[in-house]
């Protein structure tokens, strides 16, 4: 049976470990060079959060979504490292049309910053299986 003190620790250690996963994202979208907008929508933030939590991550108070999200930002991020040796490619890739049948010429950023979790789940999908990933 868990206690009031063991869930507060619990409760601590996923706002600490998602205050460094929307650091880290943060700074993933800015080199992918997301505008404001589309990190707005990928992330599900409002504008007012969004700025809030750029200067300040730790004042952050993610919903299961949004860390989710974050999960397959950080996700995505660590498979083009994999896959790509130079780092013009691991950040930009994102910013590169693609003529896969997924994506039909656009680009994963422009993909995900649609804001929907369907999207954002296909693209890491697909970026993953560039590594080799088995589904």
């Amino acid at each position: 049976m868990k206690t009031s003190q063991n869930k507060n620790t619990e409760k601590a250690d996923i706002k600490k470990a998602a205050t460094a996963g929307l650091k880290a994202s943060l700074n993933i979208l800015d080199k992918w060079g997301a505008s404001t907008d589309q990190a707005i929508n990928i992330l599900q933030l409002g504008r007012a959060t969004y700025f809030n939590v750029k200067k300040d991550p730790t004042r952050a108070n993610l919903n299961n979504d949004q860390i989710e999200r974050l999960s397959y930002l950080l996700n995505m991020h660590q498979a083009l490292r994999l896959v790509f040796d130079n780092p013009e490619n691991v950040y930009g890739f994102m910013g590169f049309e693609n003529n896969n049948e997924f994506f039909n010429g656009k680009k994963p950023l422009d993909v995900i910053a649609t804001g929907s979790f369907g999207s954002l789940y296909e693209t890491f999908k697909r970026i993953d299986a560039m590594r080799g990933a088995q589904w």
